[in-house]
């Protein structure tokens, strides 16, 4: 018997009397009713298309009838719990471990991104011996309240909440508006070290570190991408502590990232988590998810006495859709078409930075990417207000798209992996008229040029040839003696100049990071001598 359907009145009515209150819906001053969905499109009650650009939990589309076919013949047959024996549970075992590296062999099956990485706390609890855990700000890790104890993307939205002191908040490795910028000689080690202060102050108040868990891409924290060879130094940092790393891939694994399967591979290959949580679009849409660790980890959490059970994880119909996301990612080489259609997006949205003065930063890997928009490039002020608008203007163009991050700033691009270069096309050439229309409205436009002085001598630089100077200083600077590419005439000229470039850097900027000034330097020095 199906179902009775409401008008939309009725049901928005229905949800306020019966649903708690803090379950937001997207779009509040006037949600969408979705009755059907099929690829990266969602069909609302009166036939209306929607593409959607938000849904990395549909991840291989949705209804996708290889995964629809699979759970419904197996639900027809037996589900039943994981203490009966079944193939199908040690079959999604053995093809999960073989995307991994050889050493995460074990995997516990359970329902939820939040059930994944609460497990995951719990095997390094009884790992290590110790309690302490080092997370990242603006971390999202899930609802649970182990897990909002360690996620500041929801802690700090507490009223008069106090911080765990088993809880230590590192500084998110983000390149863009962090401490550490891509101007930075070394953001990884620098990043990598701030966690290490966190251990040492932890051990200096007679604290033990039992992890440092992170999102190998953080997503509610604003799409920001760690700098090579963080990880790698924070495991090392943690490891001599005497934690673990867990490596949370539930918002962007399963190829998400193009050019790997998990994207805490885009780290290096010397780079190994002790735990990897897995979720969101391990079913594709259906609840299930996943941790996988080392068999000194399991069996330690085995030596503890107590037995794991969990009545849901790993039964037959959760293995049988797990095995058909696998088998289409594979056969529809969906991995693939997220490298090209990602890296195809992100240039698309590259060139509305050039464009837009509002578009401050263009960030992600795959079809993970984010787009963080700013008032000033120069102070980073968020535009919060502009992003949404955007958001709801696309929405009235039948294109749903959500914003994230501390600031609500960042737009979020995480489509169904089937997302094609005409979904791109056709999203950011709406996005791009309808930047043009709020820039319009608040008076922004691009600068064509940046403004020079030395002394009595002034002149106008063209955006493209300051963009080209700070390249060019940057490669300079990076082969020492500086005497090999300009004559020392020309130096000692440029060295006797002050030269400000005041549309972008601040005092604030030169004092947080020295090497601002020898980049403004080489601008000079380009503006004047470049190429001769």
């Amino acid at each position: 018997m199906t179902a009775e359907t409401f008008r939309k009145e009725k049901t928005i009515d229905l949800r306020k009397k019966h649903i708690g209150p803090s379950c937001k819906v997207f779009f509040s001053h006037d949600p969408i009713k979705i009755v059907r969905a099929k690829g990266q499109y969602m069909y609302d009650e009166n036939g209306e298309r929607y593409l959607d650009c938000i849904n990395n939990v549909a991840h291989v589309g949705h209804s996708h009838p290889m995964v629809v076919k699979a759970g419904a013949e197996q639900m027809e047959l037996l589900n039943t719990n994981s203490r009966f024996l079944h193939d199908n549970l040690v079959q999604y075992a053995q093809r999960l471990q073989a995307t991994l590296p050889e050493k995460l062999s074990v995997c516990y099956f359970v329902n939820s991104g939040s059930e994944a990485n609460d497990l995951a706390l719990r095997l390094a609890w009884e790992y290590t011996g110790h309690e302490d855990v080092i997370t990242l700000d603006n971390a999202y890790h899930g609802h649970v309240s182990s897990l909002i104890n360690i996620s500041p993307y929801k802690f700090h939205q507490l009223a008069n909440a106090e911080q765990s002191k088993s809880v230590h908040v590192a500084q998110s490795p983000d390149l863009y508006r962090g401490s550490y910028r891509q101007d930075h000689p070394d953001p990884a080690t620098a990043y990598a070290d701030d966690v290490n202060n966190l251990i040492q102050k932890a051990h200096e108040k007679g604290h033990k570190i039992a992890a440092f868990i992170a999102e190998s891409l953080q997503s509610c924290g604003g799409q920001v991408i760690p700098p090579a060879g963080y990880f790698q130094k924070v495991a090392q940092h943690v490891h001599q502590a005497g934690g673990l790393f867990i490596a949370d891939e539930v918002q962007v694994g399963f190829g998400r990232v193009g050019t790997h399967f998990w994207a805490f591979q885009l780290q290096g290959e010397d780079f190994v988590p002790d735990i990897v949580t897995m979720g969101k679009p391990i079913g594709n849409g259906h609840p299930m998810s996943c941790v996988v660790t080392t068999r000194e980890v399991a069996e330690a959490f085995k030596n503890s006495g107590m037995e794991y059970f969990n009545t849901f994880g790993g039964n037959p119909v959760s293995c049988a859709i797990g095995l058909a996301v696998l088998d289409v990612i594979e056969k529809e080489d969906l991995q693939g078409n997220a490298l090209r259609v990602g890296g195809y997006l992100t240039r698309l949205l590259e060139q509305q930075k050039e464009k837009h003065p509002l578009v401050g930063d263009i960030r992600g890997r795959g079809l993970f990417v984010g787009a963080e928009l700013v008032r000033d490039r120069v102070k980073l002020t968020p535009a919060t207000a502009e992003a949404q608008d955007i958001i709801y203007k696309l929405k009235e163009q039948h294109i749903l798209l959500s914003a994230d991050g501390p600031h609500r700033n960042v737009l979020k691009f995480k489509p169904p992996m089937c997302f094609s270069e005409e979904d791109a096309d056709m999203v950011v050439e709406k996005i791009d008229l309808i930047l043009t229309d709020i820039e319009k409205a608040l008076g922004l436009q691009m600068p064509s040029t940046v403004h020079t002085e030395n002394g009595s001598r002034k002149r106008n630089v063209s955006l493209a040839q300051f963009i080209q100077a700070l390249q060019w200083g940057k490669k300079v600077f990076s082969q020492p003696p500086i005497v090999q590419v300009l004559s020392l005439k020309k130096m000692r000229e440029a060295c006797n100049f002050h030269h400000r470039y005041t549309s972008t850097m601040t005092d604030e900027m030169r004092k947080r990071n020295p090497e601002n000034h020898i980049v403004g330097f080489f601008i000079y020095l380009f503006a004047n001598y470049g190429g001769k």
